[in-house]
C-alpha cells in the first residue's frame, strides 16, 4: 500500500503505484493509537492524547480513592502517552496541559474550583528516594525518550531493519 499527498496528479499516483505492484491508500486508519499520517498539525494526536488521559483520570471517583490509590491510579495514566511520546516531539504547551490534567485530579480540583497546590508539582516529580513521589515531568520524560530513540539509531547499524 501506498499514500500520496493530495497535491500529486492522479496519474502520476497509478503509474508509481504500477510500478511498485502495490494498491493506493486514499483514507488512513490509526496504528496503536496514532493517525497513521500526521501533518503539520499535531492537535489530533494531542486530542487523542488528552482524551484518553481524561477519559482514565474521570473513570475514578477521586474521593473514594486514598492518597496511594490515586498515586496508583496516576502512574498509571502517566503511562498512556508513552508510545506516542516515543514518536513524536509534543509541543511544550501541551505537555504543560497534560500536567495541569494530573495535577488538578492528584490535588482534588473540582470543576470550576481550584484546591491549593500544597507542594510545588516539580517536587513530586522527583523519585521517591529522593522525597518525591516519582511523578513523570511530560516535557522531560519527552525529550529523554526520543534522545533514547536517536542514540540508538546512531549507535546500532541496521537496527531499523530488524
Amino acid at each position: 500500500m501506498v499514500s500520496f499527498s493530495h497535491c500529486t496528479r492522479e496519474e502520476r499516483r497509478l503509474a508509481i503505484a504500477e510500478g511498485l505492484g502495490v494498491e493506493v491508500v486514499e483514507e488512513h486508519g490509526k496504528y496503536m493509537g496514532l493517525p497513521t499520517v500526521v501533518g503539520h498539525s499535531k492537535k489530533v494526536i494531542s486530542n487523542c492524547i488528552r482524551d484518553k488521559l481524561n477519559k482514565k483520570l474521570q473513570g475514578w471517583r477521586r474521593k473514594s480513592l486514598s492518597k496511594a490509590g490515586r498515586e496508583i491510579l496516576l502512574k498509571v495514566a502517566q503511562s498512556i502517552p508513552t508510545y506516542d511520546m516515543s514518536v513524536l516531539k509534543l509541543p511544550n504547551n501541551f505537555c504543560e496541559e497534560l500536567r495541569s490534567l494530573v495535577c488538578q485530579f492528584w490535588w482534588g480540583s473540582d470543576v470550576g474550583k481550584r484546591k491549593i497546590p500544597w507542594i510545588a508539582w516539580n517536587k513530586l516529580c522527583v523519585s521517591k528516594s529522593l522525597g518525591g513521589l516519582g511523578f513523570r515531568d511530560y516535557k522531560l520524560f519527552n525529550a529523554a525518550i526520543l534522545g533514547k530513540q536517536t542514540w540508538r539509531l546512531v549507535t546500532e547499524r541496521g537496527c531499523l531493519t530488524t
